[in-house]
């Protein structure tokens, strides 16, 4: 008799579709357990301060486990959906397919490369600094998944991997918004809603921003050195050879060829794009209310005879866009890009198609994570939790109350990963506590701030991190493996960097 050959079994760490529905489940569980409660709503949706009841328990089956993607995805009273953010990923998909089909790309990313040799170092500080600044303006998050299979592959090209790609957008615009200085969709909302300006606590959010967006480039830096050192040392090691045939980057390396007089067209409206994007998303006015350029240029140009209905007369202006917006800008600059392109209609539609499908395991994904905030919701659990958050950080001494109050709007960031969301939430009551406890209201907003910036950098809720990760291909748990020291660091910075501003 021949012997047996034991077949060795090993672990494979599941995929993030799996933990997100294994956290869907855990979420329905809680409510089987957690008592459900309920704060009055004003007219705009926001919880009001002091409302807090008991409400009859309403705990989640399968069905509801089940429905929860779906509903993630389309929306419900109770919770808005994923939909504006998995079209737009799809549509960049789409443009993304049709600027690879000029070739253009290819060789502006071979250029970008072969300049960057000697000087990679340079490229993570500016690219880190920019993601800081969108972040800490105006919010930056979502958005920026179109700038992933752009920049995973030149820093693959130049020596590095993906995690250095996702440290330099995920974590630099995490780091941004954890010190946000003028973002209105925080810094605006939640000071706001505790009656403060904005501008209040401005100085002391810059000085944060410069140190976490330091402590960030040398992290990543760290890491980069690491691995171009010795390659084995990169956590992505194993899929190293089939991440650099995903995203072609031997194609994309080596000497590139000059670019032809029509790629160079294509780059410049590729170009375009983004900047266009950028400007129509940083909400001009809330930062100054006399920016009202774009305002003023949009109502003018509408109301031109004949040329304001030729163009739309329902334009919205710069600086007051969101998805639906952007994500006409990205459609529209592919129609562009087929005429500049000189591409034939039938290309056009079949790249387009194409790179819409290569991103669809993306916009699905968004709606799966958005599926434990469905349970959450409709399980009655979050006003719950936030009662409890409330009663518990009465009473306390200044600085115990604001690294409470910084670790309570942490739990929360993961249940409401809307950070204009969790504002209207929590600031009503939280402004009310932390005048008791003698707290500057602008600390208290320093505070919500970091806490949101901080988990949207861990938590599988925050639809910019999964989709981030799913087109850098990076498994969640190695991740979190990779940035969990980090992340721990920033907590204690910001632990005692509140307890400092309480004392001053």
């Amino acid at each position: 008799m021949g012997e047996k050959i034991q077949k060795k079994h090993h672990f494979k760490m599941p995929s993030a579709f799996t933990i997100l529905f294994g956290l869907i489940i855990l979420i329905a569980v809680l409510t089987w357990i957690v008592p459900a409660g309920e704060y009055k709503v004003n007219s705009a949706g926001n919880m009001i301060s002091g409302t807090y009841h008991q409400v009859a328990s309403h705990p989640q089956g399968i069905w509801d486990v089940f429905m929860a993607p779906i509903i993630g995805m389309i929306g419900d009273k109770a919770t808005t959906g994923a939909i504006d953010i998995a079209l737009f990923i799809l549509v960049i998909g789409g443009f993304l397919g049709v600027v690879n089909k000029t070739g253009a790309l290819d060789d502006g990313i071979r250029s970008i490369v072969e300049n960057s040799k000697g000087h990679e170092k340079r490229l993570i500080i500016i690219l880190t600094i920019i993601f800081a600044i969108g972040g800490s303006t105006y919010g930056m998050g979502e958005e920026t998944l179109a700038f992933f299979p752009l920049i995973v592959p030149i820093m693959m090209g130049v020596g590095y991997d993906s995690l250095v790609a996702a440290g330099i957008i995920l974590l630099g615009t995490r780091v941004g918004d954890l010190a946000s200085t003028v973002n209105p969709f925080s810094t605006g909302v939640a000071s706001g809603i505790i009656k403060i300006s904005p501008g209040e606590g401005l100085g002391s959010r810059i000085i944060l921003l410069i140190i976490v967006t330091g402590l960030t480039i040398a992290f990543v830096i760290h890491y980069a050195d690491k691995i171009k050192k010795d390659p084995t040392k990169s956590l992505v090691y194993q899929q190293r050879e089939s991440d650099m045939k995903f995203f072609e980057v031997a194609r994309r390396s080596g000497q590139p060829k000059p670019l032809t007089k029509v790629q160079k067209h294509v780059l410049w409206a590729f170009a375009l794009t983004f900047i266009i994007m950028i400007v129509g998303l940083v909400p001009w006015t809330s930062i100054n209310k006399s920016w009202t350029f774009f305002g003023t240029f949009t109502k003018w140009l509408t109301h031109i005879p004949f040329l304001g209905n030729f163009l739309g007369a329902d334009m919205t202006a710069l600086g007051s866009w969101y998805f639906n917006e952007i994500t006409m800008l990205f459609l529209f600059m592919s129609v562009v890009i087929m005429f500049v392109g000189h591409l034939k209609e039938a290309e056009f539609i079949d790249s387009f198609m194409k790179g819409m499908g290569e991103l669809l395991n993306v916009a699905i994904i968004v709606a799966v994570a958005r599926g434990i905030q469905v349970v959450m919701n409709n399980g009655k659990i979050t006003g719950t939790i936030l009662h409890w958050g409330e009663i518990s950080l009465a009473g306390m001494p200044k600085a115990v109350f604001i690294i409470l109050a910084f670790i309570f709007f942490i739990i929360l960031s993961f249940l409401i990963p809307s950070s204009s969301g969790l504002a209207a939430a929590t600031m009503g009551i939280m402004g009310s506590l932390a005048h008791f406890a003698h707290v500057d209201g602008s600390v208290l907003v320093t505070s919500y701030q970091a806490a949101t910036g901080l988990i949207t950098a861990i938590t599988p809720t925050a639809g910019m991190l999964v989709g981030a990760l799913a087109l850098s291909r990076i498994p969640i748990t190695i991740y979190w493996k990779w940035v969990y020291k980090f992340i721990l660091l920033l907590f204690l910075i910001t632990c005692v960097y509140l307890a400092i501003l309480t004392a001053l």
